[in-house]
């Protein structure tokens, strides 16, 4: 099994890269998080969890373990595959997963593509216990009141601006300026996005 693979990035997509090791070229899938990191490098090391099927060997790469032991834990849940877990760490950070499903934001987990209600319900049913285990012991910065947050986020969305990118600015406007109102997260999200 391998642990790492370290190389020249000979090509890299939001969805997979290529990492030359001593002439081999490992076609290696990733989430945005990792492509963000891999982002202006030229050389990187990627933590690997090798999925390993009857009529496919295919490896999933990570910028950092943390990623991986969340996306390990996603998969352990029914009706989660390799995939779909990829999805989940693309659509938000791992701090943001994490926290999703420490404080049972269901609606936040099902907004990502391809999760349905249900299966955001196992995911915290199933994970909320285990997810504080990958803290490393870090206290985790959940929000007590998040309403502000959701109709912010909700009429960005209806702005026409995308989910993802709007979630990560909300989020990033109310660690900087915490209890803000709607109207002023949403006219400091305008500026930025």
């Amino acid at each position: 099994m391998y642990e790492f693979i370290s190389g020249k990035i000979a090509q890299t997509t939001p969805a997979y890269v290529v990492l030359e090791n001593n002439g081999i070229g490992y076609l290696i899938n990733i989430s945005l998080n990792t492509y963000e990191a891999l982002k202006g490098k030229n050389e990187s090391s990627l933590y690997i969890y090798e999925n390993i099927r009857e009529d496919a060997y295919i490896l999933y790469g990570f910028a950092g373990t943390r990623e991986r032991e969340i996306f390990q834990l996603l998969i352990s849940v029914s009706g989660i595959g390799a995939n779909t877990a990829r999805m989940m760490l693309s659509s938000m950070t791992p701090d943001e997963l994490q926290a999703a499903i420490a404080t049972e934001n269901v609606n936040q987990i099902k907004s990502i593509k391809g999760i349905g209600l249900k299966t955001a319900q196992r995911v915290i049913v199933e994970l909320k216990d285990k997810i504080g285990k990958t803290t490393g012991g870090q206290k985790l910065a959940v929000p007590e009141d998040n309403t502000n947050a959701e109709e912010a986020l909700s009429a960005l969305v209806m702005l026409g601006f995308s989910k993802g990118p709007s979630q990560k600015v909300v989020d990033k406007i109310l660690r900087e300026k915490p209890g803000s109102k709607v109207e002023e997260i949403i006219k400091l999200a305008l500026k930025i996005l």
